[in-house]
């Protein structure tokens, strides 16, 4: 008897191949017929195997196909899902440290997320085209749950993640210790969001590279976010049309950050409810710049609404370098730690300095001590409640700038129920046992 003759009866009671369904067993109440699970095929040994089918293959439905990454999973490495993922797709990778697994990706409606745990990855040395650890020129790509490590290449500036063209949500994820954390071209159509993710000591150390670079690109936009620690650079900078810097903390602590916020072109600027704190160790004395390269857009303007603004260096500190040209500025309500004055124009001596100063409206920015915070040794900035400046901020008017909501540490955002009565980002005391509103 033929070996074929004998495995394929057990095969058929075990349910490993499927035979046609009998014409009657649609109605005459026999059991269904069983999955197909693949293909009986024998080996140059003569020896009878089943192969699975590849659930992968292009006969899904194009555009709801999950494509899974992981040791045990259909793709060993991530540069394999990447060459093989469609518009569409979703790349799910499995939790662990992924080594000099460098990838391109230029698809449009994609969705690539780390999923049951931690997912890392090192660069070990690898890059593509001598930029960074992955290369985004697609349409609109959400990227989730990953954190990119030690990116570096040969011209000083490898990225975590290189932006080149579309809209890119980056959504809890993290950079650390690469030369640039994100680094964007300059393509006047492309978005970039960055929700709810940390950047930490990215930077070459040469002031060019930082932990968030933002070429000229049509909008950016960073909520709920903690950079710091940038190795000499910034811990945000941005050449965007527009740029929406809003409820995030940008405290370099004991870091070597230049800026922490660098606006080098204008542009509208939304800079509303962050915590930005200067450190002792800070290369370069001004904490926000705007303008100084040149206004390159046609609309300037610079929101400031509603920041806690710590000078921490010992002297040679400043909140603002502005350049004189066609711009304005809104500074209302913002809390001040520090020896400057908001306003270039109310220094001594302002007219002999090479600040430049802007037209517009400085209102109800109040100085503060640090002994009306609640524990500002761990950046903490909520006021006391026996704080004088409780119940004194003034109302904004448009709701373009109107306060929603706060930092939550260490990343995310919290709501904000009531209507904002303090200056400075923090409404709530989140450190409290209760969480009891400060409102």
């Amino acid at each position: 008897m033929r070996l074929a003759d004998t495995l394929l009866p057990r095969l058929l009671l075990l349910g490993f191949v499927a035979l046609p369904p009998h014409p009657a067993s649609a109605h005459n109440g026999l059991p269904p017929e069983p999955t197909y699970l693949g293909e009986i095929r024998r080996g140059t040994d003569g020896s009878l195997t089943v192969t699975p089918p590849d659930n992968s293959s292009t006969a899904e439905t194009p555009g709801q196909r999950v494509l899974r990454v992981g040791p045990r999973q259909t793709y060993a490495t991530i540069a394999a899902a990447a060459r093989v993922a469609r518009d569409g797709d979703t790349v799910e990778i499995d939790s662990g440290d992924y080594v000099g697994d460098v990838a391109i990706w230029n698809q449009d409606n994609l969705t690539i997320r780390g999923i049951g745990g931690p997912v890392r990855l090192f660069a070990n040395g690898r890059h593509v085209e001598r930029k960074g650890i992955w290369i985004v020129r697609g349409g609109r790509i959400t990227i989730e749950n990953i954190s990119f490590h030690d990116s570096k290449v040969e011209h000083r500036n490898g990225a975590g993640i290189r932006f080149e063209k579309g809209h890119l949500v980056i959504r809890n994820c993290g950079f650390f210790d690469n030369e640039n954390g994100i680094l964007t071209h300059n393509d006047e159509t492309s978005e970039l969001d960055i929700e709810n993710s940390e950047f930490a000591r990215n930077g070459y150390g040469d002031g060019q590279t930082h932990n968030v670079y933002v070429g000229s690109i049509k909008r950016f936009r960073m909520t709920g976010s903690y950079s710091h620690h940038a190795n000499v650079g910034q811990l945000v900078k941005s050449r965007a049309r527009e740029s929406h810097i809003v409820y995030n903390r940008l405290t370099d602590e004991t870091g070597r950050a230049s800026y922490e916020i660098d606006l080098p072109s204008g542009g509208i600027a939304y800079v509303i409810g962050n915590i930005i704190q200067q450190g002792p160790y800070a290369t370069n004395g001004h904490m926000i710049s705007f303008g100084v390269e040149g206004y390159k857009w046609n609309e300037n303007t610079l929101y400031l609404i509603n920041n806690t603004l710590i000078d921490n260096r010992p002297n040679n500190g400043w909140f603002l370098l502005l350049k004189s040209g066609p711009a304005s500025i809104h500074a209302i309500n913002n809390l001040l730690y520090g020896p400057d004055p908001l306003n270039p124009a109310d220094r001594p001596n302002a007219k002999t300095r090479p600040d430049g100063q802007l037209p517009g409206i400085y209102e109800n920015n109040q100085r503060v001590r640090l002994d009306e915070f609640i524990h500002p040794e761990n950046y903490d900035y909520a006021l006391k409640p026996a704080s004088r400046l409780r119940n004194t901020a003034i109302t904004v008017g448009k709701p373009a700038l109107t306060v929603r909501q706060q930092y939550q540490h260490p990343m995310g955002l919290m709501d904000i129920s009531k209507p904002v009565r303090h200056p400075g980002a923090i409404q709530i005391d989140t450190n409290s046992q209760n969480q009891k509103s400060a409102l």
